[in-house]
């Protein structure tokens, strides 16, 4: 997903940002960076591109991108292993999944369309227009929630995806952009941001966001080696979940803050 910036570039905008900040102090109300408890780890296909990633009826999802080579997949959850896979049409760059009933809606990057599978077949019924780029998306029961890699979320009908709202994500008052890979969970939206290794949840309500988790460190140095970026949020039970990136070699079962 989305052009690579350099390390370098990285950093100089990082050099950057607190040049300009000077000695200022964080905002009273600054919401502090936690650390996910580490639970287990669970195998993951190193070739796997991660998009996106959801658990529904003891099957777990994973949209896979980059054009021509995307997929929808059904993994076993405990062990990691691809059960079925089907490629995208038309050569689109998948993004984002979310199971709605007997339903599964995925995003394309910059192909202007989401695509609606039949679960059972995995078998595409229908594409249908979206008006901004698709990175990451969720259901929370009565809408879905997508990301486009600003600071917006977008509101859609889980029946049709019409588009019904938007709202503005902040961090401590701030816009946050790079939203990317979300998960809906009780009434709240955990979200990577992208080119970072940071997951935040979200009110949907305010567009705030009330909890920001630092991930970095889960990977060996050896086991970085040949990755991408975190990228892939799928709730398991309670405050569990599933993180995993890019071609990464393991799903880490953790914990994350209620």
């Amino acid at each position: 997903m989305r052009p690579f910036r350099p390390l370098s570039a990285v950093l100089v905008l990082v050099v950057a940002t607190v040049a300009g900040c000077g000695a200022a102090a964080a905002p009273a109300d600054a919401v502090p960076a936690q650390r996910p408890a580490v639970l287990g780890t669970v195998p993951h296909d190193r070739t796997a591109f991660t998009e996106g990633l959801e658990l529904s009826g003891g099957s777990l999802y994973e949209g896979t991108g980059l054009a021509n080579l995307s997929e929808l997949r059904e993994l076993d959850p405990a062990t990691g292993t691809v059960r079925r896979a089907a490629p995208l049409p038309g050569g689109y760059f998948g993004e984002g999944v979310t199971v709605v009933g007997d339903r599964i809606w995925q995003l394309t990057y910059k192909d202007g369309v989401a695509l609606e599978w039949d679960r059972a077949s995995l078998t595409v019924l229908r594409e249908v227009p979206i008006g901004t780029e698709g990175w990451g998306l969720c259901g929370d029961g009565t809408r879905l929630v997508r990301s486009d890699g600003t600071p917006t979320l977008h509101f859609h009908d889980p029946v049709t995806f019409a588009e019904t709202g938007t709202v503005d994500v902040t961090l401590d008052g701030r816009p946050l952009p790079g939203i990317n890979e979300l998960e809906c969970v009780g009434g709240r939206v955990w979200a990577n941001v992208w080119r970072t290794e940071r997951i935040v949840r979200i009110d949907p309500a305010t567009g705030a966001v009330d909890r920001v988790v630092d991930a970095s460190g889960l990977l060996t140095a050896d086991e970085r080696a040949g990755t991408d970026v975190l990228n892939g949020v799928a709730h398991l039970s309670g405050d569990e979940y599933l993180i995993t990136g890019k071609y990464w070699p393991s799903m880490f079962r953790v914990r994350l803050p209620s």
